[in-house]
């Protein structure tokens, strides 16, 4: 066994055939899901719930984040799916940790904000 061998690994044909295939169901699924929590949002408002602008952000907020954050696992997956060694699979894993990392700690500083702005929003006294 050669030392390039040992650094290879092949996902054989028909397993990464059924990979694919059931990642791509996972993500017609999450697209299907998100379209539906879109539909109810928008049903929600239409229908004059009284909802403070400032819970509508938080809201509308956290599900740009899931969204997101999910896509980008979707997106790392995909990548695993295609590594063609050890060495990708630990340079594209180190990529997604990194990214997610400043995503998350992006997200947390902006929802900071909102809140922050809902709560001074709220303690307005009402005319």
């Amino acid at each position: 066994m050669s030392a390039d061998s040992s650094d290879r690994f092949e996902i054989p044909k028909e397993m990464r055939s059924m990979a694919e295939a059931s990642f791509d169901q996972a993500r017609k699924a999450f697209e299907n899901f998100l379209a539906s929590a879109q539909q109810t949002a928008a049903r929600i408002e239409g229908q004059g719930a009284s909802v403070r602008a400032g819970a509508k952000d938080i809201g509308a907020k956290a599900v740009s984040y899931a969204e997101k954050n999910v896509q980008a696992s979707l997106d790392y997956a995909e990548k695993l799916l295609h590594a063609k060694d050890l060495a990708e699979v630990t340079r594209l894993h180190s990529e997604y940790v990194q990214n997610q990392m400043r995503s998350l700690a992006e997200q947390a500083s902006e929802m900071g904000q909102i809140v922050s702005r809902a709560a001074m929003e709220a303690a307005k006294p009402k005319n």
